[in-house]
């Protein structure tokens, strides 16, 4: 048996070379702050990925995405372990664009703190008398750079961003940067209204894009997860406060009042079961 080792970690992520395609692995890890802390949390890799697909499924008419199977029998045999399945995806390989797509539909988190500072998120003016929490008129497109594990990512506006672009994809800079702004907000503006329907409001979220050998647009990385997404109960939902959470939120607000890399048992059960309850009410299936 061929055995593989991951030839790049991110923060949750592990990617494995198969040659034509990859294999995208959630481990149990969490992140906070830029910082991967030491205490896993059980269960959260195979939740992680499995929303994911029901997403990729969920918004093929809008963008094609990256996803080939997170069936391990469709991988080598080094993956058809207990392990990695449900935790596993068999995707495209990329050409990946290094700009995170965030998208922001209510302000808060560092959008509510720099609204409070100068009425303007990321560069962007706002109408004044914003609740924390509320539901902005429209969504807003706040990209960054994409910084490597250990390192801040960089709010960049539009302008930034295709110079930005421009140095890895010469000549495609405005227009690759217009059109991350276009299918990101298509796809928020979608799963937006049908997370409301099941009763979770998505206050924000990020994507992130990648050429295919045909130079065409094709979503990769997570989507719509806990891990990079804040999800609000839409049940007592009521702007001019924090809300409680189904993402890291959680995890955040902890690590606040205990500056630590590690959790204690509760916190982890509490997390492992916002992220079951999230995954249960968007897609109707017991985890």
């Amino acid at each position: 048996m061929k055995e593989y080792k991951p030839y790049k970690e991110g923060k949750v992520r592990e990617l494995y070379d198969l040659g034509d395609s990859l294999v995208m692995v959630c481990t149990d890890r969490i992140s906070a702050f830029d910082k991967i802390l030491a205490t896993d949390i059980p269960e959260k890799g195979a939740i992680l990925n499995c929303m994911s697909r029901f997403w990729f499924d969920h918004t093929r008419d809008i963008v094609p995405n990256h996803m080939i199977s997170t069936d391990t029998a469709d991988m080598p045999e080094f993956f058809r372990t207990p392990w990695f399945a449900r935790r596993s995806m068999k995707t495209l390989k990329l050409n990946m664009i290094p700009v995170e797509c965030i998208v922001r539909g209510y302000i808060t988190g560092s959008g509510w703190a720099g609204y409070q500072k100068d009425g303007h998120v990321c560069g962007i003016p706002l109408p004044a008398g914003l609740k924390e929490c509320q539901k902005l008129p429209e969504p807003i497109f706040t990209p960054s750079t994409k910084a490597p594990v250990g390192e801040h990512d960089m709010n960049i506006s539009m302008e930034q961003g295709a110079a930005w672009i421009e140095k890895f994809f010469p000549g495609k800079g405005k227009e690759y940067m217009e059109k991350l702004k276009e299918l990101s907000l298509a796809l928020y503006k979608k799963c937006a209204d049908y997370a409301l329907s099941r009763g979770i409001i998505i206050a924000d979220t990020k994507f992130e894009f990648g050429l295919n050998d045909k130079g065409e647009f094709i979503l990769g990385d997570e989507m719509l997860t806990p891990d990079n997404s804040r999800f609000w109960p839409l049940e007592g939902y009521e702007a001019g406060k924090s809300q409680p959470s189904y993402d890291k939120q959680f995890v955040r607000d902890y690590l606040r009042q205990h500056p630590t890399d590690t959790l204690p048992d509760e916190i982890i059960k509490k997390t492992i079961g916002k992220y079951e309850e999230a995954y249960e009410l968007l897609t109707g299936e017991k985890f």
